[in-house]
C-alpha cells in the first residue's frame, strides 16, 4: 500500500480495513487479519497495526476475542459508516468548502460531478 504523507499511517489503515468492511470484502462477525498478517501485507511495524486495531475497537468496528484474534463486530457496517462520516465531517469537509469558495465551485458544479462520478464509477 502507498501511503500520503499527510495523513498517520495507522489511519490510513484504518481507512483500508473500513473500505473493505463497506465494500463487503470483510463480513461482520467475520475473523479480520492477525496484526503481524496486516502488518506483513501493509509493510509496516505490527505497532502501526496494533494502534490502528485499538482505533476501531474503540469505534465498536472490530472486537478482540482473547487467543482467538480479531472479528469484525456485528454492526461493524452501522459503526464504520458513523466513524468515516464523522471523521469526514470533520476533518475533510472544511477543506472542501474552503476550496470550492476559493475556487468559485457552486453546489449545482458539484452536484453534477459527483452525480457523473457515482455513474461512471458505481452504475456499471
Amino acid at each position: 500500500m502507498d501511503f500520503s504523507n499527510n495523513k498517520a499511517i495507522y489511519l490510513q489503515i484504518a481507512e483500508y480495513v473500513c473500505e473493505h468492511i463497506l465494500l463487503g470484502k470483510w463480513k461482520p462477525q467475520d475473523k479480520i487479519p492477525s496484526v503481524r498478517e496486516l502488518a506483513v501485507d501493509m509493510e509496516v511495524n505490527p505497532n502501526t497495526v496494533m494502534r490502528t486495531y485499538e482505533l476501531l475497537q474503540k469505534q465498536n468496528i472490530i472486537t478482540n476475542k482473547r487467543g482467538i484474534g480479531f472479528f469484525l463486530a456485528q454492526d461493524a457496517i452501522a459503526n464504520v459508516n458513523i466513524y468515516r462520516k464523522t471523521t469526514f465531517i470533520e476533518d475533510e469537509l472544511p477543506q472542501l468548502f474552503r476550496n470550492m469558495y476559493l475556487l468559485e465551485i457552486d453546489f449545482e458544479e458539484l452536484k453534477n460531478r459527483y452525480q457523473t462520478f457515482v455513474t461512471e464509477n458505481f452504475n456499471a
